[in-house]
């Protein structure tokens, strides 16, 4: 490696693409082209390094085995961060072994941590649990360890376990420290300030309060039936009943446990879930119907009586009742709750899962952008919208020459 590419190696594993850029951005021989592709990646311009990557695995020689690996393995990285996730997890198995095979166990720890995201992206929590429990951390090095332990407190707090999640950030913590890099550190104190900070508003009654995760964790495990809006279920402790692909069971659900101890009326009902300023017998027919299914869903949790005015939530065996919804209501609430799963969503996909028009999805879109809420990937028709997950993907291992690791 000549000092140039040692260099713009440097300043990627420092965080720095510009800089990088600026001793190879003219050079077209593998490895600049490689750390071309990496920079490319840093800044967002993840079509470009795809390319740039896939002409500096060709560029390489048939002997330069380890390099070509490791710019595969870089590109399916890539790949994930620009959420672009079609490649099965055998394809980043098959590289990690190559990585592996080849001496480079940095790396191929790293492109099995980039399967972890992959899998965390998908909503796929049991898959990626069961592929970092195969990963040993012991003696890797404090970049991969950091990103190790976001992936662990990442799962942690997608099943609502706070105090696991706390643990993990701070071992993650003290490891990005040791990495020296000021992005990495920033990025893992902006998730810690996150879990003190509110999550959720919980309510009960006429009564309206934040709640952290630390409390939503506690809300769980007691015995209240929790209505949990932001993941649309219904929840008594440890038994769970998923909603999330049945909204318009779900909504009547919310309305009822929104108006317990008392009912909800038929017309109301019809008004909410069905948005119908003047219901008629239709409305009423399928209501019943939607109840029927409502009651069926949840009837483990919780039965839904008819009443003289409307229907009635009445939980089994919990003492009360409450609703957890996101901290913004309305449809920019909902498409927080949407995009907390970690999978990226198209506008139109939002806007149908919405049951709205794709002209208030991208109002409410651009107000989340705004915010920091959310952020775009891709343009034109390739153009996804994810929530920011705790620690983006930004290839500083992936390096075409053996630059030490801290």
């Amino acid at each position: 490696m000549d000092s140039l590419v040692a260099s713009a190696a440097r300043s990627l594993a420092a965080g720095d693409p510009l800089g990088a850029l600026k001793r190879i951005a003219l050079r077209g021989d593998p490895p600049a082209l490689a750390l071309r592709g990496i920079a490319m990646a840093q800044l967002g311009e993840y079509e470009r390094a795809r390319k740039l990557l896939r002409r500096a695995a060709s560029a390489f020689g048939p002997r330069e085995r380890l390099e070509r690996a490791r710019c595969r393995a870089a590109e399916l990285e890539v790949a994930v961060a620009a959420r672009d996730l079609r490649a099965p997890a055998s394809v980043f198995d098959a590289a990690a072994l190559s990585l592996q095979a080849l001496g480079d166990r940095a790396n191929a720890f790293h492109t099995r941590l980039v399967g972890v995201r992959r899998s965390l992206l998908l909503g796929r929590l049991d898959e990626a649990d069961t592929a970092l429990a195969a990963l040993e951390p012991d003696g890797a090095p404090a970049l991969l360890v950091a990103s190790f332990e976001l992936a662990r407190a990442e799962i942690a707090l997608r099943r609502v376990r706070a105090k696991e999640a706390e643990g993990f950030l701070a071992r993650s913590h003290t490891a990005a420290l040791a990495t020296g890099i000021p992005a990495l550190v920033a990025e893992v104190e902006r998730a810690q300030r996150e879990l003190s900070s509110p999550s959720a508003r919980l309510i009960e009654g006429a009564a309206v309060t934040l709640v952290t995760l630390h409390e939503a964790e506690a809300l769980f495990a007691s015995d209240r039936l929790i209505v949990d809006a932001c993941r649309r279920a219904v929840r008594v402790r440890s038994s769970s009943v998923s909603l999330a692909t049945r909204p318009l069971l779900f909504e009547i659900v919310r309305t009822l446990a929104e108006a317990w101890p008392g009912d909800v009326s038929r017309e109301a009902l019809i008004a909410r879930v069905f948005e119908a300023r003047s219901p008629n017998e239709s409305h009423r027919a399928r209501l019943r119907v939607e109840v029927g299914r409502a009651r069926l869903a949840i009837r483990s949790l919780a039965s839904i009586s008819a009443t003289k005015a409307g229907f009635a939530l009445a939980p089994r065996a919990a003492h009360s009742v409450a609703v957890l919804v996101p901290p913004i209501d309305g449809p920019a609430g909902s498409i927080l709750a949407l995009l907390a799963g970690g999978e990226p969503w198209s506008t139109s996909a939002l806007a149908s899962a919405l049951g709205a028009s794709q002209r208030t999805a991208q109002r409410a879109l651009r107000e989340l952008d705004e915010s920091g809420a959310v952020r775009p990937v891709g343009r034109g028709r390739s153009r996804r919208w994810v929530a920011p997950p705790l620690t983006g993907f930004a290839t500083t291992l992936l390096l075409p020459g053996a630059l030490p690791v801290r």
